[in-house]
């Protein structure tokens, strides 16, 4: 005996071929794991991980400004791992490469079978495994065979199964299915999911990055003009997806879009010119923005005229493939005229400063130095909360307004936003200009009081008389003699008090006068000479008021002319905290708008639409299309008198749906019959709800 056929015999397998069944080819292994469920869960599930992330944490902005949100330590982070460019992330692009291979590699193992179901109604089945299903029944019919066939078929015809059967030994088997499109459910939902993977693909920065790791492409990091960006940085036009942002100031066009990339930018080129005619702008009565949309002039090569298009948000310009949205909006450099009104000595020689926005310039200041100027922005609307006469906050609308930056000859500054209109603070009239360190800081404002007028000339006046010896020594002379309380002989000692504390107070606000008292008197007589001290300051100050009112042609001194007085030593006071030499305040402008426009090249879009078509009806097709399977089984009775009939099914989804439906068939076939020819079913094992 041959060892084959022992092995038939006694049931084992030759040692030969134990070897090829205890390890699988590494092809087959590779197959499986590319195309099985866990890997598949664990790649969606990085990518909805992904998805999350690229949703709360805002994409694409400067570094900068993620600096400045998250600090230095979780900044390094962010950026190392790619979180700042999700989607554009080399890790992003792997997993979705991974996902792809992972459920083609699924699609290949699985629609060989399911294909073969569509069309196969295996009508190879017995009588015996028909019994063991959930839903079975079987009965005897007085009917002859071939009406029960005819009858069976219009049954299952009206349900909507299509049937096939075959006869052999005088037995009929019937084979029927329903719903078998959702077997093609599975292949659409994951075929879906590869096309859509493969749009997402076509329209990342995976060609970007190949140029980048080759070293065809370098990020430039500098803000330069767009002249000075070293070619290395350029991207010509054949990259066939980007998506990246311009700002184009009215009457100026552009023929490139610069592209975010990590700390950098890339610079797109275009094949055709765009050109920005007018920007238009809607406000709500709160200031803020309602809507706003930009004329557009297209100037191709390729056209005989150039075209003209009006886009606004939410509804782009497509040209070419190239879809132009309305993103944003900026100053496009607005002309200021502008006053720098010192603040400190010969505070009435004041500054003409011709500026524009995004443009710096050099001033020279009164102490003989120079200060950099800065205009980094110009706001028509603003809004802001501040306290009316009963106390409480409400908006309030400030008018136009501009940023600026002013910095000393090492480059260090403040930031400064001034408003051009006065402001009802608490009741008074205030010019308002907000101070603080970086971007990120809230602002701290000095309010400058306003005269009725609504001018600062009477604050100006006071400064300027307050900056002057000549003037502080005359009105000191003036408040010691008409004192009454002052000795003749102590006259001029307290003149020359009252003009040094002025003097100080001129220079350094109340800090100064509180320094030099603590210097020169001992702690134990601190406290009183402090509150003498203040109290000789004042009478110096109301004095030097009054010049000014005199001036003015005011007689008496009102709540309101007494109250500004109060304003005005608070704001001179909070002037050396302002650390500006000048109050720049804006006497007209000419305003110029820039559109920020968004431009997107994306050749994969229609492939990803296609794969979410699919996506969605093969989802539907796999939760509302149950797949439902039928078998009846018609033979003679062992009497010849009639035929015993045995039927059975099963369902993918929707089980009591189906155990209703063949409770509905029996009915139909096996106990209608009997009951119209007065017999019982015999042998029957339905489900329960029968």
């Amino acid at each position: 005996m041959s060892n084959n056929d022992q092995a038939a015999t006694t049931g084992t397998v030759p040692a030969s071929r134990q070897k090829t069944a205890r390890k699988p080819r590494r092809s087959r292994i590779l197959v499986d794991f590319m195309g099985s469920m866990s890997l598949a869960i664990t790649l969606l599930v990085a990518l909805a991980i992904a998805s999350v992330i690229g949703t709360v944490l805002v994409q694409n902005e400067p570094y900068t400004e993620y600096l400045m949100d998250f600090g230095p330590f979780w900044h390094e982070i962010f950026a190392g791992m790619g979180l700042y460019q999700v989607y554009s992330a080399t890790w992003f692009l792997l997993v979705v490469g991974f996902l792809v291979v992972s459920t083609s590699f699924c699609v290949y193992r699985q629609s060989p079978g399911l294909l073969k179901d569509l069309r196969r109604y295996n009508l190879q089945v017995k009588e015996k495994s028909l019994l063991s299903f959930h839903s079975s029944a079987a009965g005897d019919l007085d009917q002859p065979q071939d009406e029960f066939v005819q009858h069976a078929h219009r049954v299952l015809k009206a349900q909507g199964f299509k049937a096939r059967e075959k006869n052999s030994d005088g037995q009929t088997v019937i084979a029927a299915m329903r719903g078998r499109w959702n077997r093609m459910g599975y292949l659409l939902t994951h075929v879906g999911i590869v096309v859509i993977c493969v749009g997402a693909l076509a329209d990342g920065t995976t060609l970007l990055k190949i140029n980048e790791w080759l070293g065809n492409l370098e990020i430039e990091t500098r803000s330069v003009p767009i002249s000075e960006v070293p070619r290395s940085a350029w991207i010509p036009e054949w990259n066939p997806s980007f998506r990246g942002s311009v700002e184009i100031p009215e009457g100026a066009s552009a023929n490139v879009v610069f592209l975010p990339m990590r700390e950098g930018y890339f610079v797109q080129e275009l094949p055709f010119r765009i050109e920005l005619e007018e920007f238009r702008i809607e406000r709500f009565s709160t200031g803020a923005e309602s809507s706003y949309e930009s004329d557009l002039i297209i100037h191709d090569p390729d056209r005989d005229e150039p075209l003209r298009h009006t886009i606004s948000v939410n509804h782009p310009l497509i040209y070419k493939g190239f879809a132009i949205y309305q993103a944003s909006f900026a100053d496009g450099g607005t002309r200021l005229d502008i006053d720098a009104i010192p603040l400190g000595a010969e505070a009435l020689r004041e500054l003409e400063v011709p500026g524009r926005v995004f443009q710096e310039m050099d001033i020279p200041t009164p102490d003989g130095n120079t200060r950099t100027i800065e205009f980094i922005n110009f706001q028509v609307e603003n809004v802001i909360q501040l306290l009316n006469e009963e106390g409480v906050r409400e908006n309030r609308h400030m008018g136009p307004s501009f940023d600026f930056r002013l910095m000393d000859r090492t480059g260090h500054g403040l930031y400064y936003r001034n408003y051009k209109r006065p402001a009802l603070q608490e009741g008074a009239m205030y010019f308002l200009s907000g101070v603080r360190e970086s971007p990120a800081d809230e602002f701290h404002y000095l309010f400058l009081p306003a005269d009725a007028d609504d001018s600062l000339d009477r604050f100006r006046t006071y400064l300027a008389m307050l900056h002057k010896p000549e003037v502080r020594n005359e009105i000191a002379r003036q408040v010691a003699r008409d004192d009454e309380t002052v000795p003749n002989e102590q006259t001029q000692a307290i003149a020359s008090t009252t003009a040094e504390l002025m003097g100080l107070f001129a220079q350094g606000g109340y800090t100064a006068v509180h320094n030099e008292i603590e210097r020169r008197v001992p702690a134990e007589r601190l406290d009183d000479v402090r509150d003498l001290m203040i109290r000789i300051l004042h009478a110096g100050l109301q004095g030097l008021y009054m010049e000014v009112l005199q001036d003015e042609g005011v007689v008496s001194i009102q709540e309101e002319e007494q109250r500004f007085l109060e304003d005005t030593i608070s704001a001179i006071n909070a002037i050396s905290l302002y650390q500006s030499p000048f109050f720049f305040h804006l006497k007209d402008f000419e305003h110029r708008e820039a559109s920020g426009l968004q431009i997107a090249r994306a050749p994969g879009q229609s492939t990803v639409y296609t794969g979410s078509v699919m996506l969605i009806v093969g989802i539907f097709l796999l939760f509302y299309v149950s797949y439902q399977r039928l078998w009846i089984i018609a033979r003679r009775r062992e009497d010849g008198q009639g035929t015993h009939v045995t039927m059975a099914g099963t369902s993918n989804r929707h089980k009591v749906e189906f155990e209703e439906r063949f409770a509905h068939l029996k009915r139909w076939i096996i106990d209608q019959q009997n009951a119209d020819d007065g017999q019982k079913t015999t042998g029957s094992n339905t489900n329960k709800n029968d």
